[in-house]
């Protein structure tokens, strides 16, 4: 599976934590299990690839107030709650702070597995779309201002005259500022551009 990435366990029972982490590492995973929320926080794994499980009921910090922090932090790495009270109104709350998955104790192997392997799924998605963002704002910064003007024109629709006039520009000197526009942004037509716009 995806060796590169961490499973982070976050349980203060110390049988669940040596279990889940003979199962991650058995699968190929680096495993890291920590006995409370707070020393999770304190090791400053918050973005690392790879995922977190949490239990909800510790001592100290709760598995849904870690959850909470870490939302705090803008922290990326995707949570699954573990609990062995589970209730609706808990699930609820988990799911809705942004929990991939609320899995009750016990558990079936293969149900962790799926959702571990969503999460990750998940993680990748968000690391390439922000990479995606970063690029284009580094395309972007390379616009001059009046450029940038003449990019927002065309991708609102507007013809080569119509920016000219809007602008107050020939519309040679519009059709040049498009022609850097498509240069610099790396599009080889208007679609691709307004499509890298849609992305940012």
């Amino acid at each position: 599976m995806q060796s590169k990435s961490s499973i982070f366990i976050v349980d203060d029972d110390e049988a669940i934590c040596d279990a889940l982490s003979g199962l991650f590492e058995s699968e190929g995973f680096d495993a890291q299990s920590f006995a409370s929320a707070e020393a999770f926080l304190a090791a400053g794994n918050e973005n690392a690839p790879g995922c977190a499980i949490v239990d909800i009921q510790m001592p100290g910090m709760s598995g849904l107030d870690l959850q909470k922090e870490l939302v705090r932090r803008g922290a990326t790495i995707p949570v699954i709650v573990l609990t062995s009270h589970g209730d609706v109104t808990t699930a609820v709350t988990a799911l809705k702070g942004g929990a991939i998955d609320f899995i009750e104790k016990p558990f079936k192997v293969e149900a962790l597995m799926a959702s571990v392997t969503e999460a990750l799924s998940r993680q990748s998605r968000h690391d390439r779309a922000k990479a995606e963002r970063a690029e284009i704002a580094a395309r972007l910064s390379r616009l001059t201002a009046r450029e940038r003007e003449v990019l927002d024109l065309v991708v609102a629709g507007d013809p080569n005259k119509v920016v000219a006039a809007k602008l107050g520009i020939s519309v040679r000197t519009a059709e040049t500022h498009r022609a850097k526009v498509m240069d610099k942004m790396e599009c080889a037509n208007l679609p691709a551009l307004i499509h890298l716009m849609l992305l940012r």
